[in-house]
């Protein structure tokens, strides 16, 4: 009598093809299968025949691998449709000036004139609500030029734009970058926050994990996940 295929090798080369995702085409895998269903069924035990569960389990399992396959094909596509749609929405901001995290400064450059000094806006972007927020500017040095008590503040995003006067109100602060550390609180209990600096949208750069935008040569690219405001 000639040799039986075992119902368990056919079930790990279904599930081996599956895992591997072979090179054939859905159809072909089909027409595999089928050939090693029938080749099983002609050379079964006649005394112990494949019982209708048996096939039924089989023909199953072809079916799940033309549904992982179709599963697949259907899958890129969505992921090929979502990536053009974030490339167009990265390409928008170009020329934008966006708030993203960080906590640079800079004076004597940037897209907002007061009192004939140009500073670049920062933010502050607060977790939950806080009843006082505190924000402290440094310069490179780390020394401390210009502390601001804020107040309360809700939960969310708020951008805020320095002067670049030192803490005597009169003197101002030379051209360079410079820091901001922000600490809120609720009832005496630390909220998390974090800083937020301003970039010039310059392009986008495209990157296997999705489009990123360019912030120039002193800022790395960020998603537009990062994005927190648009100036």
């Amino acid at each position: 009598m000639a040799n039986t295929i075992d119902n368990s090798v056919l079930s790990n080369m279904n599930l081996g093809a599956a895992a591997k995702q072979t090179q054939g085409t859905s159809q072909e895998l089909s027409d595999s299968f089928m050939t090693l269903l029938v080749t099983q069924l002609k050379n079964q035990d006649p005394l112990k025949p494949m019982e209708n569960a048996e096939m039924t389990s089989q023909l199953a399992q072809i079916n799940t691998v033309n549904g992982i396959q179709d599963l697949n094909s259907t899958l890129e596509g969505i992921t090929g449709q979502i990536d053009a749609g974030q490339t167009l929405q990265a390409a928008a901001l170009i020329g934008q000036g966006v708030l993203v995290p960080g906590d640079r400064v800079l004076v004597g450059q940037g897209s907002d004139e007061v009192d004939g000094v140009a500073t670049t806006p920062f933010g502050v972007e607060l977790d939950s609500a806080a009843d006082q927020v505190k924000i402290t500017i440094t310069n490179e040095a780390g020394e401390v030029v210009r502390t601001f008590d804020v107040g309360a503040l809700d939960a969310g995003v708020e951008s805020f734009t320095w002067d670049g006067t030192l803490s005597d109100g009169q003197t101002m602060a030379p051209s360079g970058s410079y820091r901001v550390n922000i600490a809120a609180t609720l009832d005496d209990k630390p909220v998390t926050v974090t800083a937020l600096n301003y970039a010039q949208v310059g392009g986008v750069v495209k990157t296997a994990s999705g489009p990123q935008l360019d912030l120039g040569a002193t800022l790395d690219p960020v998603a537009l996940s990062d994005v927190r405001q648009i100036l």
